[in-house]
């Protein structure tokens, strides 16, 4: 008996409704990013100018995987990160860098893997729990670019038309369901 239900045309046609409904769902929400996890260990700026006398290549050796940091003159802002939609900790960091430029690092970032995960600096205040979800959206904000990975250190550069005094916080964005992940408030350091 069962081999004769999907001969019906309104069967075959809910059972193809029914796969593409499915594959849509798989696409939208991507659950076995869940499970998964993208490290990224990028080599951050060094506070502070170099030193003039040259440091010997045995006394210091620099990791195979990261290249040197540039040198930076001083954080400009800092702020710990705190929980949104996803469970999330690290530091978020704006630096200036001896040529001028700016760039955001994000220390031992910690959160989920998630579909279409961006990183926004933006004029909103930080709230804590659910409250600070969407407001992020609600102002100014920059997109720095796609998160690299959802753990570990990275480094943005920070395009020259921004001034990192406009923005007082740093999401983890999740794009598709304008959500935060968390988000870590700016203060001068």
């Amino acid at each position: 008996m069962g081999k004769w239900i999907f001969r019906s045309p309104l069967a075959r046609a809910g059972l193809a409704s029914a796969v593409v409904v499915a594959i849509l769902a798989l696409y939208w929400f991507q659950p076995w990013k869940l499970f998964t996890d993208t490290y990224v260990d990028e080599a951050v700026p060094r506070v502070g100018t170099t030193s003039a006398t040259p440091t010997p290549a045995s006394a210091n050796p620099a990791p195979a995987t990261s290249a040197a940091a540039p040198a930076a003159i001083g954080i400009v802002t800092a702020g710990e990160f705190v929980t949104h939609e996803h469970r999330t900790t690290g530091t978020a960091e704006i630096h200036r860098l001896a040529d001028g430029r700016h760039q955001l690092v994000l220390r031992d970032l910690k959160t989920s893997n998630g579909p279409d995960l961006r990183v926004w600096l933006t004029d909103q205040p930080v709230t804590q729990g659910t409250a600070g979800w969407r407001v992020f959206d609600d102002g100014e904000w920059v997109e720095l670019a796609r998160l690299k990975g959802n753990q570990g250190n990275q480094v943005y550069e920070l395009p020259e038309s921004i001034d990192p005094r406009d923005f007082r916080s740093v999401s983890i964005w999740c794009k598709r369901f304008a959500v935060s992940f968390g988000a870590a408030d700016l203060k001068s350091a």
